[in-house]
């Protein structure tokens, strides 16, 4: 398995935790079981076919509403594993280089 080339220490779920991928254009969506999380990326179980992950980028939706999701990539894929890493918001990159540049 993947674990061995985590960075960042990662939360291992015992139970399931029900979330869902959409394509960044919401033209797509794929219910998942979230399995471990860190503050970079995460492991999920997809339900039906992988193939549109391959698109790169989509939101892992953790709520219901979806008014909590982050933005992620496509890292790795086994079965129907797959590993993402989350994107961080360009807005947010350059006001923590401005603070720490000034």
């Amino acid at each position: 398995m993947k674990w061995e080339n985590r960075k960042a220490s990662r939360v291992r779920l015992e139970h399931d935790y029900p979330v869902n991928l959409m394509g960044v254009d919401g033209t797509w969506r794929r219910s998942c079981i979230l399995r471990d999380v860190s503050k970079t990326g995460a492991m999920l179980d997809v339900e039906g076919t992988t193939e549109v992950l391959r698109a790169r980028e989509f939101f892992l939706l953790l709520s219901s509403t979806g008014l909590a999701f982050r933005r992620c990539e496509f890292v790795w894929i086994d079965g129907s594993q797959v590993g993402v890493r989350f994107v961080a918001d360009k807005a947010a990159r350059k006001k923590g280089h401005s603070a720490s540049s000034g």
